[in-house]
């Protein structure tokens, strides 16, 4: 473990392979674990993006990324810090006010659409990349090409679509009255470990598309994808210091980030602690923020439900991406009278899933991210057991084979949860259900909301009067109907209370990159 003593969680937030074949039934995999071999795995550091230019850190540091399938370091990286901060923004300053403040919308828009080409002409190195780094499996990182490529094809056709309204006042005399969308500068984007490619173009994308800048600062565990995204950037003709990619701890370069002066927005994705710590330093210059925190989402299955349907749904919510997911929906509701057929077919669902590396075309659920991460999660299974939660499947970590080289914990589903324990209120991120009995819809309409977080929210039933009055009773910015965790880059995503504000996706994403200015015109 000696290679991770510098990863630290900070500020949350295809080469050759043969296949490792699981084997001894489900969760478990065989030894044989190949090296990592990618194209962007060269064998040298990757330095930072500033200002068009690929730099060391000014203090020479570096920190290693590693696979968190194997243990194996995958390369070092240039180790950030606020002296590397105050140069990307500053670049990032000189492009905003000087040429990149001439580019016309149609230009932005084409940029971003050369950015999608390229892409979607090197989705197959992205996916992989984020396997390799955070560890999701192949299958799901492949399956995200539609939605990152269309991200990008999303914000390309707003870049176009930014304008003002003209307002007819009921002040005496002549006046002519209109407003004008502006954007809002240079952008503080700092991104978790979960999504990396995702994360990124949500950050990158909007600041493109509405004539912003952008300093990145991904996170230490998983900073390659947003790395070579940069650089695609540069191929797709973004001028130098409109897009500026720091890697770093977030206790130093995110810190620094978040309270430069010559930062105009933060748009932070991470844990709630510190999205409270943002917005206290914010107050520096009053930079604007949004923010995409944690939550502890409900997902709420009536006995009316298909529950064929409603098993996969709800044990996917939460073991997708190894529960590595902000809105995974943690806390399974369940009414009474089909709680413990339920619950049993979500155990037996988990425990049928193949766990091991992500470069497997058959894994299913891949490592947790860390060390860190792991002692994290197996602390709240402990807490778990000892709150006198009944594990009906997993529980524990993996240790078997290879699995032991890894950060590996199994789809867990707890039941006999009561909404007090713990492990119903925290957030764990990672693997782990918790399932609770209801008995009618106001009772579940008043449980799911007692948590200090809103992000997402689910409900499983064939009653469409049930699906509405949970759809407005519930207080979270996603409510899934029949499924989950659907998204598009049309459709905003964002939380209520402790899960932040301020809107991902839609409209309302590219509105949080620009200002509303009011002119007046007497004309008699």
């Amino acid at each position: 473990m000696a290679a991770f003593t510098a990863r630290r969680l900070g500020w949350l937030c295809p080469g050759e392979y043969n296949a490792t074949r699981l084997s001894r039934g489900a969760n478990a995999m065989t030894v044989d674990v190949p090296r990592t071999t990618h194209p962007f795995l060269d064998g040298r550091p990757k330095r930072m993006l500033i200002d068009g230019k690929w730099v060391e850190a000014a203090s020479g540091k570096t920190f290693a990324t590693v696979n968190p399938a194997t243990g194996e370091v995958l390369a070092q990286v240039a180790e950030g810090g606020a002296e590397d901060i105050d140069r990307a923004v500053a670049a990032a300053r000189a492009a905003f006010d000087g040429p990149w403040s001439k580019v016309k919308p149609f230009e932005r828009q084409n940029i971003l659409l050369r950015l999608a080409d390229l892409l979607d002409r090197h989705f197959e190195e992205f996916a992989a990349l984020d396997t390799i780094d955070m560890g999701a499996p192949i299958s799901r990182t492949r399956a995200n090409r539609l939605r990152a490529v269309g991200m990008l094809r999303y914000y390309a056709g707003q870049a176009v679509s930014i304008h003002g309204e003209t307002i007819e006042t009921s002040l005496p005399g002549e006046y002519v009255s209109y407003t004008l969308k502006e954007p809002v500068g240079v952008i503080g984007a700092i991104i978790p470990w979960n999504a990396p490619l995702s994360s990124s173009i949500w950050k990158i994308g909007p600041a493109l598309a509405t004539g912003c800048t952008v300093v990145l600062k991904p996170a230490e565990e998983a900073p390659l994808t947003p790395l070579r995204l940069g650089a695609l950037c540069l191929e797709a003709g973004v001028p130098p210091g409109v897009v500026n990619v720091v890697p770093g701890f977030g206790e130093t370069a995110g810190a620094a980030l978040a309270a430069h002066r010559g930062v105009d927005k933060v748009a932070f994705t991470g844990s709630h602690v510190t999205g409270q710590k943002i917005v206290q330093t914010s107050a520096g210059n009053l930079k604007r923020v949004s923010l995409e925190l944690g939550g502890k989402s409900p997902d709420v299955v009536f006995a009316d439900a298909d529950l064929d349907a409603a098993v996969p749904g709800a044990a996917m919510a939460v073991f997708a991406n190894s529960g590595q997911i902000c809105s995974a929906g943690t806390r399974l509701f369940v009414e009474r009278r089909v709680y413990e057929e339920f619950t049993a077919r979500v155990a037996a669902y988990g425990r049928s899933l193949r766990v091991g590396d992500g470069r497997d075309e058959a894994t299913q659920v891949g490592p947790l991210v860390s060390p860190e991460q792991l002692d994290r999660v197996t602390g709240y299974l402990a807490i778990g057991r000892q709150e006198g939660a009944r594990p009906l499947a997993g529980g524990e970590r993996l240790t078997d084979g290879a699995l032991a080289r890894g950060f590996f914990v199994p789809p867990t589903v707890f039941a006999d949860v009561r909404d007090e324990m713990r492990i119903a209120q925290e957030e764990i991120f990672g693997p782990v259900i918790s399932a609770i009995p209801f008995d009618d819809i106001e009772e579940v309409a008043k449980r799911a909301n007692a948590t200090p977080f809103g992000l997402g929210s689910g409900v499983w039933t064939r009653d469409v009067s049930k699906a509405h009055r949970l759809a407005r009773s519930i207080r979270a910015g996603s409510v899934w109907i029949n499924c989950y965790q659907a998204m598009d880059p049309a459709m905003p995503f964002g939380g209520y209370k402790m899960s932040g504000y301020g809107r991902e996706g839609g409209k309302q994403h590219v509105d949080e990159y620009l200002n509303v200015k009011a002119v007046w015109i007497r004309t008699g």
